[in-house]
């Protein structure tokens, strides 16, 4: 009896051992077929109407603006202007674009890494989308507007481009894409991932700001619809069977 409670034992120690870890079985493998690429390329075109049709239109609803009708937490902003902040939010950018992008397809197989790139590549496109037609719609006055030089800028439609930030949306939609294939993926490194891909989206949105480019609240607006954007698209982006 003895005997066979140990090869019992031995079996199902064998068994469980056979078993997948939880969750590993049931990760998730996003589809990349043609359609997927056309909806990146539909959703590309769309955002790129705005700057095709001229929005906004008109000139700017005051050039100089008072900067006492901002809010205290923008308000500060006024003046500043770092060529070097602009340049280095765009470097940063590619890198919080880029290493999302690498570290959602590194190590898997072909058809795997495919579907997760789809998923970056529209959770881009989206964003991008959402960012360019809201700036259209909202044509808030960019920090510069409310400085001496004014009237030199007010010609540029752009300056009237400010809310959301568009460089902080593209950061958050990369880095929150990731985070979500990542846990549901379980991925290698996830969490130092998160954390460096986080703090990159961040340090994007800080240098927007120190660059003169955008307010805080531009900033904020740009992290909160580009997490958003990237959250659903990796939640609802279709899955193989």
């Amino acid at each position: 009896m003895r005997r066979w409670t140990r090869h019992g034992w031995l079996i199902a120690w064998a068994g469980a051992a056979a078993v997948p870890a939880p969750g590993a079985a049931q990760a998730p493998a996003y589809r990349a077929g043609w359609g997927a690429w056309a909806v990146v390329a539909g959703a590309g075109s769309l955002a790129a109407l705005p700057e095709l049709l001229h929005l906004p239109r008109g000139a700017p609803p005051c050039a100089p603006c008072d900067p006492a009708g901002l809010a205290g937490i923008d308000r500060w902003v006024v003046g500043h202007d770092s060529r070097a902040a602009g340049t280095g939010s765009s470097f940063v950018l590619l890198g919080v674009a880029g290493g999302s992008l690498l570290a959602s397809m590194r190590g898997l197989p072909a058809d795997r890494a495919s579907g997760n790139a789809a998923v970056m590549l529209n959770a881009f496109a989206f964003t991008s989308l959402a960012t360019e037609w809201t700036k259209a719609l909202v044509h808030r006055s960019r920090p510069i507007l409310y400085t001496p030089q004014a009237p030199s800028a007010a010609g540029d439609r752009d300056n009237r481009r400010s809310f959301p930030s568009g460089h902080t949306a593209a950061a958050f939609a990369a880095a929150t894409s990731y985070a979500i294939m990542a846990h549901r993926q379980h991925l290698p490194h996830a969490t130092r991932n998160d954390i460096l891909l986080f703090a990159g989206a961040a340090t994007v949105g800080s240098l927007r700001v120190a660059a003169g480019r955008h307010f805080v609240t531009d900033v904020l607006g740009g992290a909160v619809l580009g997490a958003g954007v990237g959250w659903l698209t990796a939640r609802v982006y279709p899955t193989a069977p």
